[in-house]
């Protein structure tokens, strides 16, 4: 029996665990790779239940490279279905990093606002609310795992291609 404030021990979710949510987690990686590259890879943690009224299953958390998370569980459910898996990870992934590292993430390069998950078309992508009337409106900016474009789409590689 847990004391008071003794907290179970989290442990890392093996790869193969939730493939789907591996799956998932490896897209919203690629987007924290490219948006924030000193952070550090996203990892599935699992919980288990600090009390019997909990019920036996532990519950798995999106978590920061150095084992820190915010928000709630993951929905068991969605570990069995694509789409429900990628959106349950986006917003777990953000939430950690969003109250994690005390900003907004991930930021639209054309209004600097935080975007959220939203289905466009049939995929998951981040969604912009866009700025007032004169920076644009709301509007997709990519798909989850697509930010890498965007991003290296500015770089000093692009500009060396029109050099050439």
């Amino acid at each position: 029996m847990n004391a008071l404030f003794d907290l179970p021990e989290p442990r890392r979710v093996l790869l193969g665990e939730y493939p789907l949510w591996d799956e998932a987690l490896a897209l919203v990686n690629l987007d924290l790779a490219a948006t924030l590259p000193d952070q550090g890879l996203l990892q599935l943690l699992g919980i288990p239940p600090v009390s019997e009224d909990e019920g036996e299953d532990e519950g798995v958390y999106v978590a920061t490279a150095n084992g820190e998370w915010h928000g709630n569980v993951l929905d068991p459910d969605s570990a069995d279905n694509p789409v429900l898996a990628l959106m349950a990870i986006a917003d777990a992934a953000q939430e950690t990093v969003t109250e994690c590292l005390w900003q907004a993430w991930p930021l639209c390069g054309e209004h600097n606002l935080g975007m959220h998950p939203r289905e466009a078309d049939g995929q998951l992508s981040w969604w912009c609310a866009g700025g007032p009337n004169r920076h644009g409106p709301a509007h997709i900016r990519a798909a989850v795992g697509g930010l890498d474009s965007l991003v290296h789409s500015r770089g000093p590689h692009r500009q060396r291609r029109r050099d050439s």
